[in-house]
């Protein structure tokens, strides 16, 4: 009796090991992933990237196909923040996250993230964290080079060959780990000073080698009842970007153009996107005119897609149509001209509006429900695939904003139809229906066992 009860006693501590050791499995890969930064200097833009859903952990397969559509069209001089740990809970602990911005200690972080195209990668797996400067010896072709901010001024530099260099920054954990990150964040704006300083575009990265374990040291009086996590990201309500004006010599404003987005892409290679560059007073407006009767618009850029120049332009006409006894604003094509070849697409069927509105779309493409049809005298607008979103411009009229929109979309939309025509056809069932029910008739006559038998005509 006693060796059997010891078994039991045995084989249950066993299986309380194996359930810890298997809790232990499981939480484990929870809490072993970091946070990625990019971003890339003033002047560039990231291709359109898909963000990770929410809660996804960025694998090491995923991140290489981050960074090679990164590196299709940001700088080669890459500069890697790495620290040796590094977490969400960092920038919700520290980042001024619940409005103190005063408080942050990611000030210079900030800063670049608020005037740059950025990405972030809130949970990335830790294995493929620790293999970051790997993957960009592999991309880049050359090794990493790994120096502290004192030496970087006797470095020679250039924007026309890649560069790797890689900074270590320290972490440590308790009530110190709050004054070492405001450090490591001086280190990050002492390195991006230098940098703009001798005008070499870069690109950066800023994450961990594995991840940290914050230890609160705030008051719980001080969080206001504030409990959960809050990425380090510029606020909705600072990112909405003021319209481009181009102002004729005369009369002030003439045109006011807006996008969300403005997507090109170029024989199926990686999109890109112009608004980063248009809304930040970073593009010219070179060749623009406009006067009573036609408008032009000239968005002028660098360095786009691998072209040296590259231009995009709207050019609108205000016509007078007799049958609705007012003017309209037609916009008669669009344009694409870069390095010497011009890619013309059509717009006048499907984007107009009366002269004293402005236009506004929500999808402007050349290929779902096109607006933009590609000219058929240009092989070369075969080759491009172009996607505005939320697009408004106004070329006639203007004063310092827009005026009432005239939406691309109808007022019988598809949905609309489909409705309308499913109720139709409801109703017509249901009267149908009602009309048979309706010319049913019932026996007047019964027979009468003890009566003549009941005689029915056959024409009844």
């Amino acid at each position: 009796m006693t060796e059997e009860v010891g078994r039991r006693c045995v084989s249950a501590l066993k299986m309380a090991l194996i359930s810890l050791l298997c809790i232990l499995i499981f939480l484990s890969p929870c809490r072993a992933q970091v946070p990625l930064i990019m971003w890339t200097s003033e002047g560039y833009s990231l291709p359109a990237l898909s963000e990770p859903s929410a809660g996804e952990i960025v694998s090491g397969e995923k991140l290489v196909s981050y960074l090679k559509s990164a590196l299709t069209t940001s700088p080669h001089n890459v500069v890697l923040f790495l620290q040796d740990k590094l977490s969400i809970d960092d920038f919700t602990m520290y980042g001024g996250v619940f409005g103190n911005k005063q408080d942050s200690v990611f000030v210079n972080l900030e800063s670049a993230l608020e005037t740059s195209a950025h990405l972030v990668l809130p949970a990335l797996a830790w294995s493929a964290a620790e293999s970051v400067e790997e993957l960009f010896h592999k991309e880049l072709g050359i090794p990493g080079l790994r120096i502290g901010p004192a030496g970087l001024s006797q470095l020679q530099l250039s924007s026309s060959q890649p560069s790797l260099l890689v900074i270590s920054l320290p972490y440590t954990t308790g009530t110190q780990s709050k004054e070492l990150l405001r450090k490591n964040d001086e280190t990050i704006g002492d390195v991006l000073t230098f940098l703009k300083s001798r005008g070499i575009p870069y690109t950066a990265v800023y994450t961990g080698l594995r991840p940290s374990q914050v230890i609160e040291d705030t008051p719980i009086s001080n969080t206001r009842g504030f409990s959960g996590r809050s990425l380090l990201q510029v606020l909705p309500e600072t990112t909405v970007k003021p319209p481009v004006i181009f102002n004729s010599t005369t009369s002030g404003p003439c045109i006011l153009f807006w996008a969300d987005r403005l997507n090109v892409t170029y024989d199926k290679k990686p999109s890109f996107d112009l608004a980063p560059l248009t809304f930040n007073n970073t593009v010219t407006l070179g060749g623009s005119m406009c006067n009573e009767t036609v408008s032009r618009l000239v968005l002028n850029y660098n360095n786009v897609l691998g072209f040296q120049s590259f231009q995009l332009v709207f050019a609108m006409r205000k016509i007078f149509f007799p049958v609705s006894a007012r003017n309209w604003t037609i916009m008669e094509h669009v344009e694409l001209n870069y390095d010497g070849k011009t890619a013309r697409f059509n717009s006048s069927r499907g984007i107009n509006t009366p002269a004293e509105y402005s236009f506004h779309c929500q999808r402007v493409s050349n290929t779902e429900g096109p607006l933009l049809v590609p000219n058929v005298a240009t092989e070369e607008a075969t080759l491009w695939t172009l996607l505005f979103t939320d697009f408004q411009i106004q070329s006639f009229n203007v004063t310092e904003n827009f005026a009432y929109a005239s939406d691309c979309a109808s007022f019988f939309t598809p949905g609309i139809w489909m409705g309308l025509l499913t109720t139709l056809l409801m109703v017509f069932i249901l009267t149908y229906g009602l009309h048979m029910i309706m010319q049913l008739r019932t026996m007047d006559r019964f027979d009468d066992p003890k009566g003549p038998v009941i005689s029915v005509p056959q024409n009844e």
